[in-house]
């Protein structure tokens, strides 16, 4: 993997692109460099046609520990420092992406880190990884997409168990909740996610792009037309 980026290792093998925050003297606290750094990587992967699948992971003794408030809580209020989260739209580029997006976590994925596993398509968990949301504990929401993520997973009622309390949980349970799709020990998860990226970056694109179209505004509009649009988007792959 190639340091081109100051806070993240980046790959292309075959089709798969891979991300890997690396940070880990601060378990990949997510800072304003590896927010520039995400957003320039993923633009690279969204203009690539050759790649199929983007796998996101960390380095280090964890996926990532969340914001880096050392350096967001340097800005003259919390209003300024949630703007300079906001300068790019790492979170749109992640769900617009027409790729399918896997992040494979281990360790610890709190706050940041649960945010973008939660944004991933396919979400792999090591065992005994540590799980948690604990913006509202520290007078803060989560601003990463949590607060529309997290209950589209599991639902309103556990949404607001975890967003309120902030409590830690584990992969067991997030595999139960369908906070992730899949769970895999520590020494395979890597070739594990490796595999499947593999598998799912051989899919056709435009059938992976229309799938993910159709799965990302399907629920938020009515049956009815989810599946007119289900049904036009079908004839159009036909043609």
């Amino acid at each position: 993997m190639t340091s081109a980026f100051e806070t993240l290792l980046f790959e292309k093998r075959g089709g798969v692109a891979h991300i890997s925050l690396n940070r880990p003297q601060v378990v990949n606290a997510y800072n304003i460099q590896m927010r520039d750094d995400f957003s320039q990587a993923l633009d690279a992967v969204a203009l690539d046609p050759d790649v199929g699948c983007l796998l996101i992971t960390g380095e280090g003794r964890g996926f990532c520990s969340g914001a880096d408030l050392s350096e967001f809580g340097t800005a003259p209020s919390q209003v300024i420092a949630r703007e300079v989260r906001w300068e790019r739209d790492v979170w749109g580029q992640l769900v617009n992406l027409d790729r399918p997006v896997m992040a494979a976590v281990h360790g610890f994925c709190i706050g940041s880190g649960l945010e973008i596993t939660l944004l991933s398509d396919v979400r792999i968990a090591a065992t005994g990884t540590v799980f948690a949301l604990p913006e509202v504990q520290l007078g803060m929401i989560p601003a990463a997409g949590g607060t529309q993520t997290l209950p589209r997973a599991v639902g309103r009622s556990k949404a607001l168990d975890l967003l309120l309390t902030g409590r830690r949980f584990d992969s067991a349970e997030a595999l139960a909740m369908g906070i992730v799709t899949r769970v895999a020990s520590p020494d395979s998860l890597r070739d594990d996610a490796w595999g499947l990226a593999e598998l799912l970056a051989e899919i056709p694109p435009d059938a992976m792009a229309a799938m993910k179209k159709l799965l990302r505004h399907g629920p938020d509009i009515g049956l009815a037309e989810a599946l007119e649009l289900e049904s036009r988007t079908a004839a159009q792959l036909a043609v």
